[in-house]
């Protein structure tokens, strides 16, 4: 298939990016600048130098597109860049049965120790705009499905840095997000990738689905494994307000979310994560340093 794709020189937009040429699809990634388009035709790509949000200059892309990926995630204004690209969408691929892939997030799911793929939002602050668009799309004739990944790790990149990485206090430990209790629902960015690819070549909509390892793991244990790896020398609870207070209180009160889910629907599609622990992963690269 001919796939236009967003994002393609982003965390997780370059892992779709392989995983669809690796899989023989013809890849035609919307990108910004030359540096980005001479990095996306070295994973196999055509580069589409241009504004992604501008529906004249998109149209044409998605018209000439058998499905698309947004996997885009700019630095400010996301709504609005999200809004727009799901407008351009809706205009190409309704009522078609040509396939596209959104990319949403495992926090407008809000809490929950067993999150249901396909449950209604609770979304806190950060990502409560999320919530309208996705709706819209979903509520369309377009054939959508929407990703919603855990928080993502692999390549020496994501989230996960913000516990294998953060402030020591005056003994050497790592000051936990909150108390550190909340579990972290993961996946791997090259699993997610291949979920991506899945949703894509499936023969039907699929609505919500969740990435998820089906290991979800608390923020204490990672930073644990830190500690038992020698690269600490110990954990202690920071506490919810010093957590708002160093990173934002919407930004704090999304990592401080306790969310679990299995990803049973992902896997009902013949994914299985490769990558099922980010232990693995915090004790290969401690290791990896020593």
């Amino acid at each position: 298939m001919r796939i236009l794709l967003t994002g393609g020189t982003g965390y997780i937009g370059s892992a779709v990016l392989e995983a669809l040429v690796a899989h023989g699809h013809e890849v035609v990634a919307v990108v910004r600048s030359e540096r980005a388009a001479e990095a996306v035709a070295a994973r196999g790509a055509t580069a589409a130098i241009g504004d992604a949000t501008d529906a004249a200059w998109l149209a044409p892309l998605l018209a000439d597109a058998d499905g698309a990926v947004h996997a885009a995630a700019p630095a400010s204004d996301a709504a609005a860049f999200d809004a727009a690209i799901v407008d351009a969408v809706l205009g190409a691929f309704g009522g078609t049965a040509r396939r596209y892939v959104h990319t949403g997030g495992i926090w407008a799911y809000g809490a929950g120790d067993a999150l249901d793929d396909d449950g209604r939002p609770d979304a806190p602050a950060l990502v409560a705009w999320r919530v309208p668009i996705e709706e819209r799309l979903l509520e369309s004739s377009v054939s959508a499905t929407i990703i919603a990944p855990g928080v993502v790790y692999g390549d020496d990149r994501g989230l996960v840095q913000l516990v294998t990485e953060a402030p020591r206090d005056a003994e050497g430990r790592i000051l936990l997000l909150g108390d550190g209790e909340q579990h972290w629902t993961w996946v791997h960015v090259d699993d997610l990738a291949r979920l991506y690819r899945l949703a894509l070549e499936h023969d039907r909509a699929l609505g919500r689905i969740i990435g998820s390892d089906g290991s979800p793991t608390t923020v204490r244990t990672v930073a644990e494994a830190v500690v038992a790896q020698g690269a600490a020398a110990g954990v202690v609870a920071e506490g919810a307000d010093a957590s708002r207070s160093r990173l934002g209180p919407e930004f704090a009160d999304a990592l401080l979310l306790d969310q679990q889910a299995d990803g049973a629907k992902a896997r009902g599609l013949g994914w299985r994560p490769a990558h099922e622990s980010v232990i693995d992963e915090v004790v290969g690269r401690e290791e990896s340093a020593a």
